[in-house]
């Protein structure tokens, strides 16, 4: 049998139960409790900040966790006034209720400099952001959040959601959001990290290990990700010029994670495929609204395939899907190198490693059950500004500019081969 070593749930990960439920009224002190004020402000008042039924994240609540009473949110900024103020009344019902107590809502970054300009509201330790994508990664007046944080409060630290944007023209954003990445690593003084959880679970690190330890080449990697897609109540999703299409938005994670292990992307090499939705096998049955009153070609696609060479010389592939109706998603991530099989599964459930070896022909499956990556990454990302114990920055804003390049590349291909098709079912 191998011997895997460290493959268990890390300290705060324990709480992921508690995290997960509808409530969380219950209290649970911890070490990083102790100390003092940490002042942060939170911006974007939606679902990846606040949660929501369709998934477990929910940025917000693992800080309030990681930090208890020490965490004070003096600002939550979003232009919808009404969405903050009710996501601030709900956080009066919870344990973390006097971290909001002097909360105000603020329409913009340019508000609370302007506060703390007049000593009337403290320069952050921490700003938070999971405002929508495509108002953040890039250099224009409407997109350049992050350049204006480092404008304003040079010296502190942020986290920001991932894809790191969604614009368009493509290439203007990618270029975009690649000099993003390059001013912040020259000029933030502060600690950036980008939210790829997935990098931050337990089994993820011991795949990582295993390949360092046996000094093995990585030849192969093949992603699924299938979500589902009956809670995905937002029309903007289901538009390709509204969050830019599954692959970019959604599959992001699993398009990362590949990158995380198999390193850069030849992009030249990309081969996509994509089930539309006007294809027999693209038709759905339980959406929440009628699509119909979106047009064919914004519609997004049901089904990507891909596949491409990294520079390495590997291989790697990738399933994703709107297919499933209700419960969890479906993903996996296989890794491939020589007499070793690597298979993550249930990232956000149960996660699990299954282990093929030299020697092992039997795989053996190693469950890491109550590993939250989306508590493992606010944790370290504050341990990182505190010195706390687990301090690792997993992605950087440079490295998730290349993720975001890559997926960018999934969808053009897949769209090359779509439009080819619907012009000769027109000829």
């Amino acid at each position: 049998m191998l011997l895997l070593r460290g493959v268990h749930a890390a300290p705060v990960p324990r709480l992921a139960r508690t995290l997960l439920a509808p409530s969380y009224d219950r209290y649970v002190e911890l070490p990083s409790h102790s100390g003092g004020d940490f002042d942060a402000v939170i911006v974007g008042a939606g679902y990846a900040m606040f949660g929501s039924a369709e998934g477990p994240w929910n940025m917000s609540r693992r800080a309030e966790v990681k930090l208890g009473p020490r965490l004070k949110v003096h600002a939550v900024i979003d232009p919808n006034a009404e969405r903050a103020k009710r996501a601030l009344a709900e956080k009066s019902s919870t344990f973390a209720a006097p971290s909001y107590e002097r909360t105000v809502v603020l329409p913009s970054l340019q508000a609370y400099a302007d506060k703390v300009r007049a000593g009337t509201a403290p320069s952050p330790k921490a700003i938070f952001v999971a405002c929508p994508p495509q108002f953040r990664g890039g250099v224009t007046a409407s997109n350049n959040l992050e350049l204006e944080i480092n404008k304003h409060f040079p010296d502190t630290n942020f986290f920001v959601e991932k894809p790191v944007s969604t614009g368009i023209p493509w290439q203007t954003s990618v270029e975009g959001a690649k000099e993003v990445g390059r001013v912040l690593a020259a000029k933030a003084h502060g600690v950036v990290g980008v939210g790829y959880c997935l990098r931050y679970l337990a089994a993820v690190q011991q795949m990582k290990q295993i390949l360092a330890d046996n000094n093995l080449r990585i030849m192969a990697t093949s992603g699924r990700y299938i979500m589902t897609y009956e809670l995905a109540t937002k029309q903007e999703w289901w538009r390709n010029s509204g969050c830019q299409g599954p692959i970019i938005e959604n599959g992001t994670h699993i398009a990362d994670l590949s990158r995380y292990f198999g390193g850069d992307v030849d992009l030249c090499s990309l081969t996509t495929y994509h089930v539309e939705a006007d294809e027999p096998p693209g038709q759905l049955s339980k959406m929440a609204f009628n699509d119909d009153t979106i047009a064919l070609e914004d519609k997004i696609p049901r089904v990507t395939s891909t596949n491409w060479k990294y520079t390495s010389g590997a291989v790697g592939s990738i399933l994703h899907g709107t297919m499933l109706q209700d419960g969890d998603y479906a993903i996996e991530l296989a890794v491939y190198a020589d007499g070793y099989q690597l298979i993550l599964q249930d990232p956000y459930g149960v996660p699990s490693l299954s282990v093929r070896a030299p020697g092992q022909p039997n795989p053996e499956v190693y469950p890491t059950p109550g590993d939250d990556p989306y508590t493992t990454e606010i944790s370290n990302f504050i341990d990182a500004i505190e010195g706390g114990p687990d301090p690792r920055i997993l992605s950087s804003f440079e490295d998730a500019a290349k993720t975001y390049e890559f997926t960018w590349a999934i969808r053009n291909a897949g769209e090359a081969v779509t439009r080819k098709r619907r012009s000769r079912a027109v000829g």
